[in-house]
């Protein structure tokens, strides 16, 4: 009875299975308590949403020497004719994906769990995300599959600005159908992407690397490549394994070898 009455002084606050502990945290004077506003409220309550996904995640890496070339090649052309002050690669990956999700249009439909329904997209409206002061942000660059190469940086330029900015109107905001997010330009390499319902999938890029590879697989001689790592999220009610993977499959193709966009595009 002794080493009882030890115990329950030693630990006051146990509880029994079922019950709720008290718990009381102290705020000190240097505490502060703000309401959630703007992007990061839009966030909890999406984010909040996206709990409820079956999640799958699909990674791979991207060899980016000949985009990196073709983006150095077109940066004076861009910034000369197109007032576009930094060709980014973002503009590429965009058109990339919409060229990839024209191919596989299941990955640019939007999914209705209520009705039971998937409605397949003709128009790619692309959200990008982007780390502003105010928080995260998602701006929508809209019908990628009418637009350039160029054209998608121009549109880049204007909504990232208006992020910046904290001016991006709710049509720039609405509606997108899939999602391209550039962690790399911050760090990391592999992440699991969140997807954001109705959507259905989401890209992130990771940080580029100079790293030694094997010329093939036949060879021992090893070079340095420029590798990204890249990491899909699929809501996996919709897409299976196979086709995230032949969707990745055709991005990559496009991103490693640019020049092949250009046959694809009209």
């Amino acid at each position: 009875q002794q080493q009882g009455q030890q115990q329950q002084q030693q630990f006051p606050q146990q509880t029994t299975a079922g019950s709720s502990p008290q718990t009381n945290i102290e705020q000190s004077s240097t505490s502060k308590t703000i309401p959630l506003r703007g992007y990061h409220r839009l966030m909890v309550k999406s984010m909040t949403t996206s709990l409820q996904i079956p999640h799958m995640v699909y990674t791979d890496e991207i060899h980016m020497d000949q985009l990196t070339h073709t983006r150095n090649t077109l940066r004076p052309l861009a910034n000369a004719q197109y007032s576009i002050r930094k060709l980014t690669y973002m503009p590429f990956f965009v058109k990339a994906a919409s060229l990839a999700l024209k191919e596989f249009p299941m990955v640019n439909s939007t999914i209705d769990v209520e009705d039971m329904t998937m409605t397949f997209h003709d128009s790619h409206d692309i959200g990008v995300a982007v780390d502003t002061e105010r928080g995260l942000a998602v701006p929508v660059v809209k019908a990628c599959q009418d637009k350039s190469v160029l054209e998608i940086a121009q549109e880049l330029q204007r909504l990232l600005e208006a992020a910046m900015e904290g001016n991006l109107s709710e049509e720039d905001i609405a509606n997108p159908t899939f999602t391209l997010s550039n962690i790399g330009a911050i760090g990391g390499t592999y992440m699991s992407p969140v997807v954001v319902p109705p959507q259905v999938a989401i890209g992130a890029m990771g940080r580029i690397q100079r790293l030694p590879r094997f010329v093939d697989d036949s060879s021992e001689k090893v070079e340095a490549v420029r590798i990204m790592p890249m990491s899909w999220g699929g809501d996996h009610r919709a897409i299976d394994g196979a086709t995230m993977a032949k969707f990745s499959n055709c991005w990559k193709s496009y991103c490693e070898n640019p020049s092949s966009m250009l046959f694809a595009m009209r």
